[in-house]
């Protein structure tokens, strides 16, 4: 007999399954990432189609059997928020995909995170009123820091003295070098860069306040992300490309 249960969630991707299904990733309150199979969702009269669509808040019944090894079924789903703006503006859609991207990344099947979830969902809500880029750096980095891969930024991973900067940052060890350490061919990192990794990390998401950056900080505090991700992952993300593809037209 199917076991049926609800959980909130957010979509992260789906695709054409079969003839008339489709398949979606969900990272969900309750139970973390969670791939399904929406039987007929394709088909003209189904009620499911037009709720499975990419960012969407949703609450949803889904099913599995107790005996069977595969995927959970959606059952009926409601939309909570349909983030319809992310997949209008191909701005916001490049840093929609590159989050839900992140999140699947880092996150193996059924690992519950609720703070994922509330990271995730708070920075599809600020992208539609704040600066997308800082908006998904500062989630980036604290998804990051959740799954257990934020560097070390307050002391020489050699040494253990106190920063002194410039310092150097060493992605494969996940810190960063003093001065007075061997750091040859590092690349630098400034006190500035550090104190915005930092403060991103810290952002509360129900106050997140109002801040300017230098662009040349930013531009820093992105390239490292992007070679931490690369690094722990053993990959880049499709959807770095595709931000990188939007920013040069």
């Amino acid at each position: 007999m199917p076991v049926e249960y609800q959980t909130e969630a957010i979509l992260l991707a789906v695709r054409n399954w079969g003839d008339a299904d489709r398949m979606v990733t969900l990272f969900s309150r309750e139970y973390g990432k969670i791939t399904a199979i929406a039987y007929g969702a394709r088909r003209s009269k189904s009620k499911l189609g037009g709720c499975l669509q990419p960012f969407s808040h949703l609450d949803l019944s889904l099913s599995f059997a107790k005996l069977k090894r595969g995927l959970d079924s959606v059952k009926q789903c409601e939309i909570m928020t349909s983030f319809r703006e992310l997949r209008e503006d191909l701005t916001l859609l490049a840093y929609g995909n590159f989050l839900a991207e992140l999140v699947s990344e880092l996150w193996p099947e059924r690992e519950k995170d609720f703070n994922a979830f509330y990271i995730l969902l708070h920075a599809y809500h600020l992208l539609l009123v704040r600066n997308p880029r800082i908006t998904t750096l500062a989630a980036a980095w604290q998804l990051l820091s959740l799954a257990g891969f934020q560097p070390s930024f307050d002391r020489c991973l050699y040494c253990e003295k106190d920063l002194i900067f410039p310092a150097f940052i060493d992605v494969r060890a996940g810190g960063v070098v003093c001065p007075h350490c061997d750091h040859y061919q590092l690349p630098e990192i400034t006190r500035q860069v550090r104190d915005l990794i930092g403060n991103l990390i810290r952002l509360d998401w129900n106050n997140p306040g109002n801040f300017s950056i230098n662009g040349k900080v930013l531009n820093q505090a992105e390239s490292i992300l992007c070679s931490f991700l690369r690094f722990q992952l053993d990959k880049d993300l499709n959807s770095l490309k595709f931000i990188q593809q939007i920013n040069a037209m």
